[in-house]
């Protein structure tokens, strides 16, 4: 046996731990997915909900930050021009 399978426990054991939360108030206690707070059966591997209009709560993009941007760029644009007029 080499030395790597021998180790394979104790890196379970000092691996993180699902934050997820039981019905009785108890912590799931598996094994977290690594780079995320919870185990696999709790959503670890889900990549997320979709970016954009894929997304239910999708309305208008007024508020994604590209659009936030350019408002705010439209702002400070105004700002110079209304410095320049008498």
């Amino acid at each position: 046996m080499d030395s790597q399978s021998n180790n394979e426990p104790k890196q379970f054991a000092a691996a993180p731990r699902c934050q997820a939360r039981t019905r009785s108030g108890k912590s799931c206690r598996s094994a977290a997915v690594h780079g995320k707070r919870v185990c696999r059966m709790h959503g670890g591997m889900s990549p997320g909900a979709p970016k954009g209009e894929a997304h239910g709560r999708w309305r208008n993009g007024a508020w994604t930050l590209e659009a936030r941007q350019l408002r705010a760029d439209a702002k400070r644009l105004l700002a110079i021009v209304e410095g320049l007029v008498p």
